[in-house]
């Protein structure tokens, strides 16, 4: 009796494992499967860079998918220039009939993954569809397994004429990216955001920015706002290396943007800050005098409740930033505007994989709080 209770005791084991592998490996709703080669070799194929891809600040880059010029080399920063090759904030915007959307994309780097961050936000691709009241929903991942991916983003999608944006990898670089449809599907460049021409936002600071540590592309605070208030948005978010220096200042003041959001504080020291902030502004005010700038506080570290140097470090670049703000005001610079870091990642502890980078809800609570300034200047 003692053998045989321990064969079913085995039994029920290995199908119990069994069982979670099966559920394990099945795929999910809206997880992107990889194609077959069949399957792939089927389908009408487009290159990105004839569809426009947006989120490119300037057209003469080193390679195609490049955040800054090729004449920025030498001159930025050495961290800086690596981190342009990687592709945050890119997106591409097209309009298709097809019942199915596949998507083909090689990375530069294979590192696919961070170790506090999960693979479709470094390096996967993040479908979202226009629905039929002009909001942006979220439709399918692309999880990338190795460094060039093939997968079909969804399937069996109702007839209809959709406008659909993908967003590219946030801390990978983009090789290459095409998208496939069938055969006899119609697939074409989308028009211009909200029905008409707009300035994109020019967002520039640091990892958080730049998308640490969004689960997708798509969760980053700069592409919450783009698709909530139908803007185009450029992201300059350098991991550890948003420093205000003069050179970036001249850089961005080569952009035309609608608005400016500077958001460098997590990498900046309370000296830092009253050193570089005041020219940063002038350049730019000097370059577009209409344009809105808008200085935004650090992020209030979780901990900070109970660890004294982080409680510290944020009351002291808060203040430097405070009163780098009214000094610019009381020399006359208009149309500068002010967002404070006490409410970014809201107050329950919440909001953070590590104390410092957002998840999800922190990037969602950033963006309500983002948006509380950027709407009024937006909906003018």
């Amino acid at each position: 009796m003692q053998k045989q209770h321990s064969c079913r005791g085995l039994c029920t084991r290995t199908c119990w494992a069994a069982l979670v592998s099966v559920f394990l490996l099945a795929p999910a709703p809206g997880y992107a499967q990889p194609d077959g080669k069949k399957a792939g070799e089927s389908l009408r194929w487009t290159d990105a860079r004839d569809l426009g891809v947006e989120g490119r600040g300037w057209s003469d880059t080193k390679a195609f998918f490049d955040r800054l010029p090729a004449r920025a080399e030498g001159t930025v920063p050495k961290s800086v220039w690596g981190l342009s090759h990687q592709s945050a904030g890119m997106l591409l915007r097209f309009e298709t009939d097809a019942t199915a959307i596949s998507v083909r994309w090689s990375l530069t780097s294979p590192s696919l993954a961070m170790p506090h961050m999960s693979a479709t936000g470094v390096s996967g691709v993040d479908l979202y569809v226009k629905t039929d009241s002009g909001s942006w929903r979220w439709l399918a991942v692309g999880q990338p397994r190795e460094q060039t991916n093939q997968v079909q983003l969804v399937k069996d999608l109702s007839p209809a004429r959709r406008e659909y944006m993908l967003y590219l990898p946030l801390y990978n670089g983009t090789a290459s990216l095409a998208i496939g449809v069938p055969p006899g599907a119609a697939l074409a460049a989308a028009g211009p955001w909200g029905g008409r021409e707009r300035k994109p936002v020019v967002f520039y600071g640091t990892s958080i920015l730049q998308g640490a540590c969004a689960s997708r592309p798509g969760m980053v605070h700069s592409a919450i706002l783009g698709r909530r208030f139908q803007y185009p948005t450029i992201n300059l978010g350098f991991s550890g290396s948003g420093k205000m220096e003069p050179v970036m200042a001249e850089l961005l003041a080569g952009l035309d943007p609608s608005v400016y959001v500077l958001d460098c504080l997590p990498n900046m020291s309370a000296e830092m800050v009253a050193e570089r902030v005041e020219p940063f502004v002038r350049t730019l005010r000097s370059a577009h005098p209409q344009t809105p700038i808008v200085l935004v506080e650090d992020r209030r570290c979780p901990n900070g409740f109970l660890v004294e140097g982080r409680r510290k470090g944020n009351d002291a670049n808060h203040a430097a930033l405070r009163a780098a703000f009214q000094r610019l005001k009381k020399a006359g610079v208009r149309k500068l505007y002010y967002i404070p870091g006490d409410a970014l990642l809201g107050e329950d502890g919440e909001g953070t994989v590590d104390n410092s980078h957002p998840n999800d809800l922190g990037f969602m609570r950033q963006a309500d709080a983002f948006a509380k300034v950027l709407g009024p200047l937006l909906r003018k």
